[in-house]
């Protein structure tokens, strides 16, 4: 059985897990596309829902050329994504929406542990918030999109040479699970009851 003192070193993901940001960052979606068919942007939607350890670099994407059936560019994809983030940037600055579970754990424990952010969200963006919500120094560094997850982790584990089986990463969706289980770690399921199916560790609560 996985168990969290056996570690060294965890990898946060962000939405969900250190924050209870979702209701936000789905309306996102709706106020930035408010323009298109409802139709199309609610097809979007269950896609978001159903991924929310992708990027949103990834579903603009896939809005655009599997749902709209358009061709878009890497920059029109990053325009989209910068108004998706100049809203988030403005209603995501709330301590409220921090999830006190995990966020005490973190307060009480960030020096046992090498600390580390690995999200889907605009990197960028989530070091704007975690510095505007001042919690950016319980981690060693934070990290997001355009970079895919997997890519993340692995490049946290080889910048400071972390053994894997020293390593968990910390998500509430299955693409968090499939970052860690691309990278050989270990994965402890969160705020997701639906992860229970995974038969990994699950983490009902941090006390």
């Amino acid at each position: 059985m996985i168990n969290l003192k056996d570690k060294k070193n965890i990898f946060w993901d962000f939405d969900g897990v250190i924050m209870d940001s979702m209701p936000i960052r789905n309306k996102g979606f709706e106020l930035v596309l408010e323009n298109y068919p409802k139709d199309q942007v609610q097809a979007l939607m269950k896609f978001h829902l159903k991924n929310g350890g992708l990027s949103r670099y990834v579903k603009f994407r896939h809005f655009f050329e599997e749902i709209r059936g358009e061709n878009v560019s890497e920059e029109e994809v990053k325009e989209w994504a910068q108004k998706f983030s100049k809203i988030m940037k403005k209603e995501l600055v709330q301590p409220p929406l921090l999830i006190k579970d995990s966020l005490n754990f973190i307060k009480e424990n960030y020096r046992k542990f090498n600390m580390h952010i690995v999200s889907g969200s605009d990197g960028m963006e989530l070091n704007y918030l975690c510095e505007r919500l001042e919690i950016s120094w319980y981690f060693i560094s934070i990290h997001g999109s355009p970079v895919p997850k997997k890519e993340l982790v692995h490049n946290l584990l080889i910048k400071h040479k972390y053994k894997r089986n020293d390593t968990i990463l910390i998500g509430d969706s299955i693409n968090d699970y499939e970052a860690a289980e691309s990278n050989d770690i270990d994965f402890g399921g969160y705020n997701n009851e639906r992860l229970k199916e995974l038969k990994t560790l699950y983490i009902e609560s941090f006390t």
